[in-house]
């Protein structure tokens, strides 16, 4: 004979239920939001939210042509709440499964979620701001911003983008400062930068590896590397790197994602890390000679269907400098 207890071990012996239940524990959700939270279809969310319904650990109510759902609690509408053995033990999983990472990824997704719902309440009130938005997207598109803050860069500066791939930030930055030094290892990624540079007299395309580069030391003021050090077998080589070819005091600016459990991204792009923690990226930068260290996660775009991003930055220490030339020669092979 079944006890409610194993039913409810039953119920929670998937980590998608679990993931739904995070999210239905803090907020009422239509299937389409927790879609969009989850990152995933239609039918595995229904699927799941039917297991939990049956096994009375969610409610729902219809509002509209929708149906919210809910975790079960006590006196909610269509159902008595969880029995006490059942919160129990959602404790005791909470603590296991909230600091996952999909886990966490979600919770950042509802945030931006529960922004909008704000948003959208306030349009009400205030209609032709809650459209600016858009139309500004619509007048001027949605990439202009990367030109404001390229604006902020000292225009004497000489800059590294350094994983540059098709050149999208060299581009971005090459009218604001004096030079653009971009590295990558892909022919073929050089190749599309070129053509979107082209025209460009202070830009220098350059192919080498970012635990080796083809840059003198103490070379640059600021070193952009984004979105590859996920694609680097030794990040902390890769940062000492990056510092020698900074001058002292010299500025990097690191773009990568957060921890993910999307090991398929191994087979599918040829990433080698799986994301990296705060700890890892601010331990790494302290031993490759950075200080002032900052790491800051980026807020989720509705858009995107990718791990979450942080940016980290910090400076190049101002001792142990091994040229304090800024004059460049050949570069280095």
């Amino acid at each position: 004979m079944r006890t409610p207890i194993l039913d409810h071990l039953t119920a929670l012996a998937d980590t998608t239920r679990n993931r739904l239940l995070l999210l239905l524990e803090r907020q009422e959700l239509t299937v389409s939001e927790l879609c969009g939270v989850t990152q995933l279809p239609q039918s595995t969310v229904s699927r799941h939210l039917k297991a939990l319904s049956d096994s009375g650990w969610v409610t729902a109510r219809a509002e509209g042509t929708s149906h919210l759902y809910a975790m079960a609690r006590p006196g909610a509408t269509g159902g008595e709440g969880l029995d006490p053995s059942a919160r129990r033990l959602w404790h005791l999983v909470r603590e296991q499964v909230a600091a996952a990472p999909a886990a966490l990824q979600d919770q950042r997704r509802l945030d931006e979620i529960l922004s909008r719902r704000r948003a959208r309440s306030q349009e009400f009130f205030s209609s032709a701001a809650g459209q600016w938005d858009r139309l500004r997207d619509e007048l001027f598109g949605d990439r202009f911003h990367l030109a404001t803050f390229a604006a902020m860069a000292p225009p004497d500066a000489v800059v590294g983008d350094l994983g540059c791939g098709t050149g999208e930030m060299t581009a971005t930055l090459a009218p604001f400062v004096a030079r653009v030094i971009a590295v990558d290892a892909s022919v073929e990624m050089l190749q599309a930068a070129s053509r979107r540079v082209e025209g460009a007299t202070n830009v220098d395309l350059r192919r080498g590896d970012l635990e080796a580069l083809p840059i003198d030391d103490a070379r640059l003021d600021l070193a952009l590397v984004t979105l590859v050090l996920h694609h680097v077998p030794d990040p902390l080589a890769a940062l000492a790197e990056v510092a020698r070819v900074l001058a002292p005091d010299g500025r990097i600016v690191l773009v990568d994602m957060q921890p993910h459990d999307r090991d398929a991204y191994r087979q599918q792009m040829g990433h080698v890390w799986l994301g990296f923690s705060d700890g890892q990226i601010a331990t790494w930068l302290a031993d490759a000679g950075f200080t002032g260290i900052r790491i800051v996660p980026l807020a989720p775009d509705r858009r995107a269907k990718g791990p979450g991003l942080f940016v980290a930055t910090g400076r190049r220490r101002t001792t142990a400098t091994t040229s304090t030339d800024r004059t460049e020669g050949a570069p280095s092979a």
